[in-house]
């Protein structure tokens, strides 16, 4: 079997990252803040350390200044772990000077690269997902097996059929059909492989793993192919070793800023869900030097703090409290993710950054480096609503404030 050092990770970073619009206003997808400190592409880089694999590359193209930065300041290797974090962003060479046309077609402008790692796998990982995943024993399983192909796999809901790729497959793991997001219902009844009536699917993860000359093959043969999950790997199952991998842990697909909400506020009241406290596996992320967050004369119930805050005679609920964020006497904090801010606020500003006395939040998303004035109330919308105001918009009814947005004071935002 390879060791995990034969495998070169290749992470997914260049979407336009529409789906959690307007925090990707500014920014690419993995580079959304998380869980008060981190970001979303530390998530599969951390899985990638903790797994043994030293040789990653980040494919990057939208919006991505601020994530080269956070991978140049925070992935550094030194000589006594030989590894690196290289970035792949999207150019124009004599070959092509288009955009990347999907996720295949990503990969395949990267060929050249790919190939001078040396690695004998390939294994392709989204830079938006949150989960811990030791891809050790999927590379084995691959391995035992002499797959060509092998995807990560989970039960699926009957109500998130259309979200996935859905797959059956023999015992031992074979593939046997694959059909990715289907819409139709006797499609989907066609795809029922599981007993279990609240999941009876099976559905990839977008987790891929090729043997190299596989890949390569596959992407210089067939020039058509834009997409894995539409295209390459369906055509793939009858022609080639496709297996699938159970992983029987946490995963989430950050697809809405419903689900990006929600799943950060999953953390405050289950926090084993995705534990940031195992030891053996850190989840690693830009070290700042930051002092501890001061609380004065406040209540906190169900709160992730973040370093570097002052918070003074508030109450906050249910909520995240990012980096280095400011809160003013009198305030109220529900329900809500509050990422922070960059740099600490500016007294001669007339509304410096963090959220003045007096306000309510409820039911929101606060993105960096936002000013809310005093008495400023926010409250959610009915679940569905979709708006887009100056300064704020809200999504399936959760208000959120984009990065570097002002409220003055006063401000009312709610149905």
């Amino acid at each position: 079997m390879p060791f995990p050092s034969d495998v070169l990770a290749l992470i997914l970073a260049g979407g336009r990252g529409a789906r959690l619009y307007p925090l990707t206003l500014q920014r690419a997808e993995p580079a959304v803040p998380i869980a008060g400190k981190y970001r979303l592409i530390d998530i599969p880089i951390s899985n990638c350390i903790n797994s043994g694999i030293g040789q990653i590359q980040v494919l990057t193209q939208f919006n991505s200044v601020s994530l080269h930065r956070h991978l140049a300041e925070t992935f550094q290797f030194d000589a006594f772990h030989p590894g690196q974090v290289q970035v792949l962003a999207a150019e124009q060479s004599a070959d092509s000077e288009a955009w990347f046309r999907g996720t295949a077609d990503a990969v395949r402008r990267q060929l050249p690269r790919i190939r001078a790692s040396g690695a004998e796998h390939v294994l392709i990982l989204a830079g938006d997902h949150f989960y811990q995943m030791d891809y050790a024993a999927m590379v084995a399983f691959h391995a035992a097996r002499g797959a060509d192909i092998t995807l990560a796999t989970q039960p699926v809901r009957a109500a998130d059929a259309t979200r996935f790729g859905l797959l059956k497959r023999r015992a031992g793991g074979a593939i046997t059909a694959f059909q990715e997001k289907p819409r139709d219902p006797a499609a989907q009844a066609r795809m029922v492989c599981r007993d279990d009536p609240h999941k009876p699917y099976l559905g990839s993860m977008g987790i891929y793993l090729f043997r190299t000359g596989v890949l390569a093959d596959l992407l210089t043969g067939h020039p058509e192919f834009d997409d894995f999950g539409s295209q390459l790997i369906p055509w793939s199952i009858d022609r080639l070793k496709v297996f699938g991998f159970d992983f029987d842990g946490y995963w989430q697909d950050i697809g809405t800023i419903r689900s990006f909400y929600e799943t950060n506020l999953e953390l405050t009241r289950n926090p084993q869900a995705f534990n940031f406290h195992d030891a053996a596996r850190p989840v690693f992320s830009h070290a700042r030097f930051l002092p501890g967050s001061i609380l004065e004369d406040s209540r906190l119930t169900e709160v992730i703090l973040a370093e570097g805050c002052v918070i003074r005679r508030a109450e906050i609920r249910h909520s995240i409290i990012g980096l280095r964020s400011q809160i003013g006497p009198g305030s109220l904090i529900l329900d809500t993710l509050v990422m922070g801010a960059d740099r600490y606020p500016d007294p001669r500003e007339a509304v410096p950054i963090g959220i003045a006395g007096g306000c309510r939040i409820e039911g929101a998303i606060l993105d960096m480096n936002v000013r809310i004035g005093p008495e400023v109330q926010i409250r959610p919308f009915p679940r569905g609503t979709d708006l887009d105001r100056d300064g704020w918009a809200v999504r399936d009814g959760i208000v959120v404030i984009p990065k570097g947005a002002l409220l003055p004071a006063g401000t009312r935002i709610g149905p």
